[in-house]
């Protein structure tokens, strides 16, 4: 795996996010690698938690989803953590 795809990854997530909230400026996306894993946090306003969670969660799922495709295609797995205001 690449730096360039890498980048790519967390630009992919981060234009998934700014689609789905109200306050895009407020989007972040941070990874940081594991072993054998990456983990993208992403970061969004506290009010647009629920709308990148969705209902019963599936929109993370979706998400998530998408990053097991990518992840295939790479072969390097990638998670996704969304965090809350009160996460570090």
């Amino acid at each position: 795996m690449t730096q360039v795809d890498m980048v790519q990854v967390e630009e992919l997530v981060r234009e998934i996010a700014r689609a789905l909230v109200d306050e895009p400026s407020a989007v972040e996306v941070e990874s940081v690698d594991r072993d054998e894993n990456t983990v993208l946090k992403l970061r969004v306003a506290p009010q647009d938690v629920g709308k990148v969670i969705g209902k019963q969660g599936r929109t993370a799922r979706s998400v998530r989803t998408i990053l097991g495709a990518v992840s295939m295609k790479l072969h390097h797995r990638y998670t996704l953590d969304i965090l809350e205001e009160d996460d570090a």
